[in-house]
């Protein structure tokens, strides 16, 4: 059945305005997405273990690398759909989904069949505690079975984010959301089944989230047709998406496993300095959502103005998205510098965990300062489909920078974890330099304007 309507056109009029408020929506349901794994350690910190800590700390670690990795390669489906509009062709988007459709189906029953029965190796490989290795195992294999739910929520994110709406995918995590907090109620809380029911409960609410976003797909009117026939392998449509998306997403992998080893790291001096950790990286996934936000909201808006030729408008966004969400991070930074204990509190009643966790944090209150500007940057080189250079600036910075510098703090004695978390702050300044002088590079080449 054709259903069209004009999707949001951001190759006109203001800049400032429509940016927030396509950013606004990304923001929240990426607060919202943030509480699945929050909720879980919320609940398991107030009614199980350090050990449960642990397990769920180190599971939901796991589990958002994967789907960082995903959502990553359905950054490609954004930005083609984003450049599809800003050439006046957006009718074609139908065929484009049909093709993603079936590459992420693909995906999701490689992964389900990678992740749930080899479970007890990736708990091995992070170094989970002896104390918290079955629960680790257990958390990792129930949700690696909703592997399929996790893709099909991320694919349609991004398919809604690429033609400019940013509000249903706010809504459909926000039912996902409360039907999380209510299980973990239930199972964690009522029925005292700690981590598998913290895990069950999060896979429950991302199946929910799904179904909703089929529903309101079905309401909705859409700037293109999907039909059964676009159901199909386009390799023509499939090589665009892989080749814009797969850059992003080895990128996010490898970064991500970069924080899997600092993870592994921490695990091997013992169960608090792992939950300690756990909780703070929790906290920093709250503080860092606004230069998240901005980031894909940039990618989105960049994509639409590239697509159009009008780099001038794309490069103008960049310099406001970094000087709002710059504001914003003033104040995270103060927060988890010098009240990092507070947040910690949130999601334990552990004394010797919240200590820990704060004193983690106050390295990524640094970070805080820094993550606006390369954020924003990573959006604006992925919209003008750049992600290659973001590929390489990733990995260069966590391989050669990250990773390096929290293996060496963690060989000093007394172990600090402010000292191991300095990598991070440490990486994210050689990103900063590497994206300002790819920016001159392109100037240079005259390939976009200068930012002033």
């Amino acid at each position: 059945m054709e259903r069209s309507a004009r999707p949001n056109n951001f190759t006109e009029g203001r800049i400032l305005a429509p940016l927030i408020r396509f950013a606004l929506p990304v923001l929240l349901a990426l607060f919202l997405q943030s509480m699945y794994g929050a909720v879980d350690l919320l609940v398991v910190g107030r009614f199980g273990t350090p050990a449960d800590v642990s397990a769920v700390a180190t599971g939901s670690h796991i589990m958002m690398t994967l789907t960082n990795l995903v959502s990553s390669l359905a950054m490609g489906a954004t930005i083609l759909l984003g450049r599809q509009i800003g050439e006046g062709n957006a009718k074609k988007g139908g065929e484009t989904i049909g093709a993603c459709i079936v590459l992420f189906g693909m995906i999701a029953v490689v992964m389900t069949l990678l992740v749930a029965p080899g479970a007890g190796v990736i708990a091995t490989v992070m170094q989970a505690p002896a104390d918290a290795y079955g629960l680790t195992v257990s958390y990792v294999r129930i949700c690696g079975i909703g592997t399929l739910v996790i893709i099909a929520y991320n694919l349609i994110g991004s398919v809604f984010r690429g033609i400019g709406d940013s509000t249903t995918p706010l809504i459909t995590v926000a039912i996902a959301c409360a039907c999380n907090i209510a299980g973990d109620l239930l199972l964690v809380a009522g029925f005292h089944m700690g981590t598998a029911g913290a895990a069950i409960a999060t896979v429950f609410a991302q199946a929910v989230s799904v179904a909703a976003s089929l529903w309101l797909i079905s309401k909705k009117s859409l700037p293109f047709s999907l039909e059964r026939r676009h159901i199909r392998f386009d390799r023509k449509i499939v090589s665009e998406v892989v080749g814009l998306g797969l850059p992003i997403a080895l990128q996010d992998l490898l970064v991500g496993i970069s924080f899997l080893v600092i993870q592994a790291i921490v695990n091997s001096l013992g169960v608090v300095p792992s939950a300690g950790v756990g909780v703070a990286e929790r906290v920093c996934g709250f503080i860092m959502l606004v230069p998240s936000s901005f980031s894909q909201a940039m990618a989105a808006f960049v994509a639409q103005n590239a697509g159009a030729n009008r780099y001038d408008r794309a490069v103008k966004s960049l310099r406001y998205g970094i000087g709002v969400s710059f504001c914003i991070a003033i104040v995270m930074f103060y927060l988890s510098f010098f009240r990092g204990d507070l947040l910690a509190g949130i999601f334990s009643k552990d004394a010797e965990v919240v200590a820990a966790a704060a004193d983690y944090l106050r390295s990524y209150g640094i970070d805080c300062l820094l993550t606006p500007i390369f954020f924003c940057f990573i959006g604006f080189y992925n919209g003008i489909g750049m992600t290659r250079f973001v590929m390489l600036q990733g990995i260069v910075s966590a391989f050669c920078v990250r990773v390096p510098v929290s293996w060496l703090m963690s060989r000093r004695v007394p172990v600090s974890l402010f000292h191991i978390g300095l990598a991070t702050p440490c990486s994210s300044a050689l990103q900063i330099v590497l994206c300002l002088s790819f920016m001159a590079y392109l100037r240079k080449k005259q390939v976009i304007p200068s930012m002033r």
